[in-house]
């Protein structure tokens, strides 16, 4: 019993040492830090990720700023949820999310690894090839 134990406790050692435990969901607004429901909040798509707010005022302000509230949201160990459909360096559809990069608070994933190294030469031009930013004030 004693060695099971022991042995599962090493697993878990193991597996968070290699990144694979659960990513922090977003719960929280970035900007006045009430809670969030994917099923019924206020949210926003901005460079390939879904923002979620806790009122209608939330998104001009992190409009103003979103570097700020990405970088919170980093810094927080947040997971957004990533929406993109296409790779920013050449537009060709995602088939596989194995290629990626985590960016100022941003998970930007590729069509292949060589465009990992093409974004990070120069990432706020291929940010722009994300999708534009939308409001809704319920996810869909």
């Amino acid at each position: 019993m004693r060695s099971t134990l022991i042995c599962a406790a090493a697993l878990l050692v193991a597996i968070s040492s290699f990144g694979l435990t659960e990513e922090k969901r977003q719960t929280k607004c970035p900007v006045m830090g009430g809670d969030v429901d994917p099923a019924t909040s206020i949210r926003m798509d901005y460079q390939g990720q879904r923002i979620y707010f806790c009122c209608a005022g939330c998104p001009s302000k992190f409009k103003a700023d979103p570097e700020k509230y990405f970088a919170k949201l980093a810094a927080e160990g947040i997971a957004l949820e990533n929406i993109q459909a296409a790779c920013p360096v050449t537009g060709d559809a995602l088939k596989k999310r194995d290629a990626f990069t985590d960016y100022k608070g941003r998970r930007v994933y590729f069509c292949c690894k060589d465009c990992v190294s093409a974004f990070e030469k120069n990432p706020p031009k291929y940010l722009q090839q994300l999708n534009p930013i939308s409001d809704k004030s319920k996810a869909s």
